[in-house]
């Protein structure tokens, strides 16, 4: 079940939504729906999970130019998804560090 789960999203945003809100980011596998979601959440952290919401982003085209000429590359496409917690419910990532 946790290999739904790829990483947690720890970024300045997520942080005051986890704060305010009890909202937690996660990339996801791509082929996972929001059912598989709750419950890989729900084994791995034991909290009540409310809400999932799964946005999907696509890859971006990127281009540099360096010394040795013109680059073109491409970013990876990804799942996300926002899980909101039930009140009073938590989730410490820097638990196990």
């Amino acid at each position: 079940m946790s290999s739904i789960l790829m990483k947690p999203i720890i970024t300045e945003k997520m942080s005051i939504q986890g704060d305010k809100l009890n909202r937690y980011g996660f990339i996801v596998r791509r082929d996972a729906n929001k059912i598989q979601i709750k419950k890989a959440i729900k084994e791995l952290y034991g909290v009540d999970v409310l809400e999932v919401n799964t946005m999907i982003y696509t890859g971006k085209n990127k281009y540099r130019y360096t010394k040795s000429g013109f680059i073109a590359g491409r970013t990876k496409a990804f799942k996300k998804a926002i899980i909101t917690l039930a009140e009073g419910e938590k989730i410490d990532f820097y638990s196990n560090i």
